[in-house]
Order: C-alpha cells, then structure tokens, then sequence
C-alpha cells in the first residue's frame, strides 16, 4: 500500500502538483512489481548475436521496441538535455502542475449511483449512533 500521496511536510501540507508526481512514481513502481518478463526475446539474444560485441545496441528495432514495452511516464522527461531545453526546459514539478490544473479544469466525474449514497450514508450513521453523535449534530 502507497500513503501519502501528494502529502508534504508529515501532512500538514498537500499539494496536488506533488500528487500527480507521486501518482506517475507509484504506477512506475506497480509496473515494476508485476515483474519484468525475462527470455530469449526480452534479453534481445538474437540482436546481440547480430551486432555483436563492442557495437551499439540502442538504435537497434529490438531495443527501441523492448523500451516502448517499458513504464510510460507523463510527467517525467526523458529527453536529452538540447531537446528538453529546446521543448522549455520545464521542470517535473511545472508540468505536474500544469496537468494537476488540466484536471481540475476537465475531469467530471460521475456521480455514484443512489444505492451506493444510501449504503455509505447507512455506514455514516452507523459510526455515528456508535460514538454517540445525534442525527443532524454534524451536519
């Protein structure tokens, strides 16, 4: 389990920028532990056996194709640094933000179905009647 996501300073202080960043480490992080495939294929035997030793590899169909199959961050850049300068060498934090904004903006989600209002409205009451706490008290 992943606490704490978009969480600073012990939780005083939360910052959706921050989020969304933690959110791109945690599914880096899920993708990894759902375990990496390893196989004639994945290790690229045959492109090996093709190059040979000492020769470049990373322009080679096997490896752009085995690093396409890998995580797909958003928010992490992973351009040279003349690209990334040349694209406005923004930094992870303003293009987390920027998408943070994006969704406040944009994302409309939809609402819960009335079955399941009247479930958690029924679980509420239940904590409160519990606790001691008079219907409408706090409200």
């Amino acid at each position: 389990m992943i606490y704490g996501l978009g969480m600073l300073e012990s939780g005083i202080t939360f910052d959706y920028g921050q989020l969304v960043l933690d959110c791109e480490f945690a599914r880096m992080i899920k993708f990894t532990v759902q375990g990496i495939p390893v196989n004639d294929e994945t290790l690229a035997v045959d492109a090996i056996k093709e190059v040979g030793p000492g020769r470049d590899f990373l322009m080679h169909p096997t490896t752009i194709k085995g690093m396409r199959n890998q995580s797909k961050p958003e928010i992490i850049d992973r351009k040279m640094r003349g690209a990334w300068e040349a694209s406005g060498a923004t930094s992870a934090y303003d293009r987390a933000i920027e998408k943070a904004r994006w969704i406040l903006a944009n994302h409309h989600p939809e609402p819960l179905p009335d079955d399941v209002l009247a479930r958690i409205r029924d679980i509420v009451e239940q904590a409160e009647a519990e606790i001691g706490i008079e219907p409408g008290e706090g409200k």
